[in-house]
């Protein structure tokens, strides 16, 4: 990152606290789950882990969660493909100077309104498999906290 990054790691912000921390003044004018800066060259992946029916449609029931404290499974928007320019963006972020990083949050909502994100921190590229959504792993270079894992980990044990 060729920036200094005002944010924390394992910190909450809500979505437009992130946004213009990092210098992204129309806050209000990002619908989807990702937003490429391109003055920062950094992707934020704005990962909700419990959907429900009434909140997404079917092609935006992403199945996103960590695998362990250093992994994380995540699926691109539903249009896009490992040959795209974004899927090749995701796949060779380290070779083109990009940074990836990862917030996530239970639900869309809680008392107060829309949740807010945990700040899970940079991540590379490990690995993806499929299309039309891929399914991306990513390693993160701090680990989720064991607070933050049970969360963000939908995979049971049985």
């Amino acid at each position: 990152m060729d920036y200094d990054c005002p944010l924390d790691v394992h910190c909450s912000y809500t979505r437009d606290q992130i946004l213009v921390a990092l210098d992204f003044m129309k806050p209000d004018t990002v619908r989807e789950g990702v937003k490429y800066l391109e003055d920062k060259k950094t992707d934020l992946l704005f990962v909700t882990l419990n959907k429900s029916d009434n909140d997404y449609s079917p092609t935006t029931m992403y199945n996103d969660y960590s695998i362990n404290s250093e992994l994380f499974h995540w699926q691109s928007q539903s249009t896009i493909t490992p040959e795209s320019k974004t899927g090749q963006r995701y796949i060779h972020h380290r070779d083109m100077g990009t940074s990836v990083m990862i917030f996530v949050r239970e639900y869309k909502s809680n008392k107060l309104g829309a949740a807010p994100y945990t700040f899970l921190g940079l991540a590379d590229y490990v690995k993806s498999e499929g299309s039309k959504p891929m399914n991306v792993v990513w390693k993160l270079k701090k680990p989720i906290p064991a607070k933050y894992l049970r969360k963000t980990n939908q995979l049971t044990v049985g």
